[in-house]
């Protein structure tokens, strides 16, 4: 069936030097760098919502992208097929190894519970079909658990018990289809998971009944036999005032509250960092400490606006750094680099949309060979240990180890009349380095 990205030739890898626009310039799969293939490293993904579902709407104008499958006077089975039709040419254009979706994404709702989780497994069926003839992988996939009024208050931690069961039951169904299709994780978004004031709200049994959701979660998969990653996704605000998986540190605490932290990982976009009042290679580099970093939604937000705008990425040192702390943690294992980004609303033709990914998808694989580089070069690598350096005599070790009291302490420090001096802290210098390291 011919679909509005058929008359697009497969994205091809050009080398630095090439000039045509629907060109990578630096995203050569194939290509070896710390050992296997640059496209096993970084993994990307092309979000099924922004790139086949988004119109262009947004709180003060009408949608500006009108697709053939959004056409209300179509039967919605068919439209959601001829969506999945669009997905998978899409998919060969771009010729990225994975997507992602959530279940609103790729069907209706019909008008009873099990009306809707029928048509789900409709289109499971009618997915893999069409990834026999592709391929692209499922990265992961997760339920749409806050656009409908009956989550206004939230899904796993609404007041109502009913709407948590609700919730739980979708969850059920997308992580069945999710291992169905091969997914390497299943990604909890709590797009509501929070309130808008504590006048009405009871905090504690609140984040007593996310715990249980998410215990639910961990043992069904073991249950199936799902041998993905769960994933949890921080967001701070929006639509909320408050949302409990505030950032990346507020999720671990959580997660040792209920004893999950060996079970569940963090996915963590750019945009919702900013909106916590972090970078994004803040976040990347907590949850690499802390041994929770799963995946990476890849996007930007925009420094003027307050809200989560979900553009595609264009800040080359940021991505720079972002990528150094994926390596430096070990890389993204079962996760991957995936493009919850949509283009803006006055990009409303097919072209625009592939632009969109060909630009940040070599951004990435840019700021990812540069971040090797930095790495090989050594010189970023020892001005951080040189500045820590006196950590590694034998008594300072000793007072991370814990062998020396207070009392111990304060008498040796005492005893040596020990006045420490301000030793710089290099920042231009270091700031320099990697500007220079990114021409």
């Amino acid at each position: 069936m011919s679909t509005v990205f058929s008359d697009f030739s497969t994205v091809q890898y050009g080398g630095p030097q090439v000039t045509e626009p629907l060109t990578y310039r630096y995203y050569d799969p194939a290509k070896i760098v710390l050992g296997k293939p640059l496209g096993e490293h970084l993994r990307f993904a092309v979000a099924y919502w922004h790139s086949l579902a988004m119109n262009g709407s947004d709180p003060f104008g009408a949608a500006t992208i009108n697709r053939p499958w959004m056409d209300a006077s179509l039967d919605p089975m068919t439209a959601a097929k001829m969506k999945a039709d669009a997905a998978f040419d899409l998919f060969r254009v771009l010729d990225l190894p994975f997507f992602t979706f959530h279940d609103r994404d790729i069907v209706h709702e019909e008008a009873t519970l099990k009306e809707t989780l029928a048509n789900l497994h409709t289109m499971a069926d009618y997915l893999q079909a069409k990834m026999q003839g592709s391929k692209v992988k499922l990265l992961w996939g997760t339920a749409n658990l806050f656009s409908h009024p009956r989550f206004m208050a939230g899904a796993a931690t609404n007041p109502d018990p009913e709407v948590f069961a609700w919730s739980a039951t979708t969850i059920k169904h997308c992580m069945d289809v999710t291992k169905q299709l091969g997914g390497s994780n299943y990604v909890l978004w709590g797009g509501r998971e929070g309130y808008e004031t504590l006048l009405n709200t009871d905090m504690g049994h609140e984040l007593q009944q996310f715990g249980r959701l998410l215990t639910l979660v961990v043992e069904y998969k073991h249950k199936i036999g799902f041998d993905g990653q769960i994933l949890l996704e921080p967001k701070p605000k929006e639509p909320s005032t408050h949302q409990y998986d505030f950032d990346v540190a507020t999720v671990y605490g959580f997660l040792k509250r209920f004893g999950l932290e060996k079970e569940v990982a963090v996915n963590i976009e750019a945009n919702h960092a900013t909106l916590a009042g972090h970078t994004f290679e803040h976040e990347i580099a907590t949850a690499g400490d802390l041994g929770i970093l799963g995946s990476l939604d890849i996007n930007r937000g925009d420094p003027l606006l307050g809200w989560d705008t979900d553009q595609f990425p264009i800040d080359l040192l940021g991505t720079t750094m972002s990528m150094y702390h994926v390596i430096k943690s070990g890389g993204l294992g079962n996760g991957g680099c995936n493009f919850d980004a949509k283009v803006r609303r006055q990009s409303f033709t097919p072209e625009d949309m592939i632009h969109a990914h060909v630009g940040g998808v070599d951004l990435c694989a840019h700021g990812f060979l540069l971040a090797v580089k930095l790495i090989e070069d050594g010189r970023y690598d020892k001005v951080i240990a040189d500045r820590y350096a006196g950590w590694k005599t034998p008594e300072a070790q000793d007072l991370l180890a814990g062998k020396r009291s207070l009392d111990e302490i304060a008498a040796q420090t005492e005893a040596k009349s020990i006045d420490p001096q301000p030793r710089s802290g290099k920042q231009e210098q270091i700031e320099n380095l990697l500007l220079r390291s990114i021409e």
